[in-house]
């Protein structure tokens, strides 16, 4: 390769003995132009320290091969979880993923789709964060780009949403509970920065009082995404001064659920299905470690991998098609029950 440095497409055309015109062609489909004339441009790259800028280069069409996708918080093992299912069916398709952050805050989020829309993607996965979200200014985003929500829906906002039937699947995991054991509480904060949290907090009422049973909610204080310290300060204090009315606790989510495990561990008490045991402790999202916790996790596990397909379908049609949907699609998965040692 040669030593020398080639800083643009201009550059690259000087040396290579092809005008501009045809290697541009050349790198939006090298097909496109003749055997002869594709052997002498990849000679020239073999030869010269040259790799074209691919944003650029799309900045420059119509319609570009970025796709957007923008979640929460990547601390979270979910959205972890589901941007790397996303990434990879992005990249099967033949586009290029932007993996963006919101860190839990309105304003990053919407600086992160004014990043976007400053590289003119072809479409954008979002995951808003919900109540906290700046919904007018979502929603004139997602008129001027092609938007699928996922997680957490904002209505009217973007062409379709995908996410999880919390109704259905927590009155399943209140069910199970119910009938193996004593009837749960639900330890949950008061103010939950995820706004499933507040879906779940419904379901799992109305799925009490259609048993038949009294609703027992445990709130606790506590702010942002470290859900796992929550979970263990509060429980051990829950603990500690005897406010849990049931011998079964179902968490909101499974970080709160692998903290307060961990808080009954270090008050002493004893948590599982076998002789000795005096609680039961259930979460919802089947975290990645919830198989690996002591006793491990009973909980409920997401479809990550249909809402992940779902979303990407979705706006890759929205892409090629060209226009809006007729309706705007919305759909919910259900979840299925976990069962392991901890309930």
């Amino acid at each position: 390769m040669s030593g020398a440095k080639i800083k643009n497409m201009e550059g690259f055309a000087a040396v290579s003995g092809i005008s501009r015109p045809t290697v541009s062609k050349y790198f939006n489909d090298p097909d496109s132009v003749r055997k002869s004339t594709r052997i002498k441009i990849e000679a020239a790259l073999e030869r010269y320290d040259y790799r074209p800028n691919i944003y650029a280069i799309n900045q420059n069409r119509r319609r570009t091969k970025n796709i957007g996708l923008v979640v929460p918080n990547l601390t979270d093992p979910f959205f972890a979880a589901i941007a790397r299912t996303m990434e990879g069916l992005v990249l099967a398709a033949g586009y290029n993923p932007l993996l963006l952050s919101s860190h839990g805050g309105a304003d990053q989020e919407i600086s992160n789709l004014d990043s976007l829309r400053a590289i003119k993607p072809a479409g954008v996965l979002l995951a808003p964060l919900g109540r906290a979200s700046n919904s007018a200014l979502l929603a004139e985003f997602a008129d001027e780009i092609p938007t699928v929500l996922f997680d957490a829906n904002l209505e009217d906002v973007g062409e379709a949403f995908f996410g999880s039937d919390n109704a259905q699947s927590i009155d399943l995991i209140v069910q199970y509970l119910c009938r193996t054991g004593e009837p749960p509480a639900f330890f949950e904060m008061k103010n939950p920065v995820n706004p499933n949290a507040y879906r779940r907090r419904t379901a799992y009422a109305a799925s009490m009082e259609r048993l038949g049973q009294e609703p027992h909610f445990i709130r606790v204080d506590g702010e942002g995404w470290d859900f796992e310290e929550i979970g263990f300060r509060q429980g051990t204090r829950v603990i500690a001064e005897k406010l849990l009315p049931t011998n079964t606790v179902l968490c909101s989510n499974d970080r709160l659920a692998i903290g307060l495990l961990s808080a009954a561990f270090e008050s002493g008490v004893r948590v599982g299905l076998g002789e000795g045991c005096s609680l039961r402790i259930a979460g919802h999202d089947d975290h990645p470690f919830a198989r690996y916790t002591c006793p491990s996790l009973t909980t409920i596990s997401q479809d990550y991998g249909a809402i992940g397909a779902r979303s990407v379908e979705t706006i890759l049609a929205l892409i090629e098609d060209g226009k809006s949907a007729k309706e705007r699609e919305v759909t919910f998965f259900e979840g299925r029950l976990v069962m392991r040692g901890s309930a």
